[in-house]
């Protein structure tokens, strides 16, 4: 697959290292321009180049969002977006670092509204992005859950997989209203790493 990346920090960064790791092609790309990225395209190796973010989000199939959610005014123009599976990390926080209240919203749709013709999966938002670096296992029921939610099945589908090849288990919370708002900060699965069985059990 190739894999486009807009938010090269903790997660972003990890998240294209696993994804190269496990054979697939990406575009990291951040605020402050290609150059910047040297370092990490060169720690990922084969597979990773560095871009713009609308040259990411032009490249990739999913994109993977992983900027701060409140700068949701630096993304590509929507229309690049159109018809292709994005992947938000984010998460509401404010600049010093409190959860924003939304209402009856939740955060992924809000993105939604930014991005009306992408096909979006909620993921990679709840775990740290330490024990996303060092969290990856055989498969079994050990596996920590990267949990995901959207309304588009296919979409998750593709989503699941891409879990599954960096050694997660992939736990589907449900769709973008419902599902989103179990995985928002505060909720019992939010922050700690967990096993099937255990997201399972906190899911009941």
């Amino acid at each position: 697959m190739r894999i486009g990346i807009i938010g090269a920090g903790h997660i972003g960064g990890t998240a294209a290292t696993l994804f190269a790791r496990a054979g697939h092609e990406v575009a990291v790309s951040n605020s402050r321009g290609p150059d910047s990225l040297a370092p990490l395209v060169t720690s990922i190796g084969r597979g990773a180049h560095a871009d713009s973010p609308e040259g990411a989000a032009k490249f990739g199939d999913p994109i993977l969002l992983a900027i701060p959610w409140r700068r949701m005014d630096g993304l590509p123009p929507r229309d690049v977006f159109s018809g292709k599976i994005v992947i938000d990390a984010m998460n509401a926080y404010s600049a010093v670092g409190r959860a924003v209240d939304l209402g009856d919203e939740t955060s992924s749709e809000e993105v939604a509204k930014r991005i009306p013709k992408a096909r979006l999966v909620k993921a990679f938002n709840t775990m740290g992005w330490k024990t996303l670096e060092t969290g990856s296992r055989p498969v079994g029921e050990d596996r920590l859950v990267i949990f995901l939610a959207g309304d588009d099945p296919q979409a998750k589908s593709v989503v699941a997989k891409l879990i599954g090849e960096i050694g997660f288990a992939p736990i589907d919370t449900g769709s973008l209203r419902e599902g989103g708002r179990r995985q928002q900060p505060g909720s019992p699965i939010y922050g700690p790493p967990l096993t099937a069985r255990q997201a399972r059990d906190l899911l009941r």
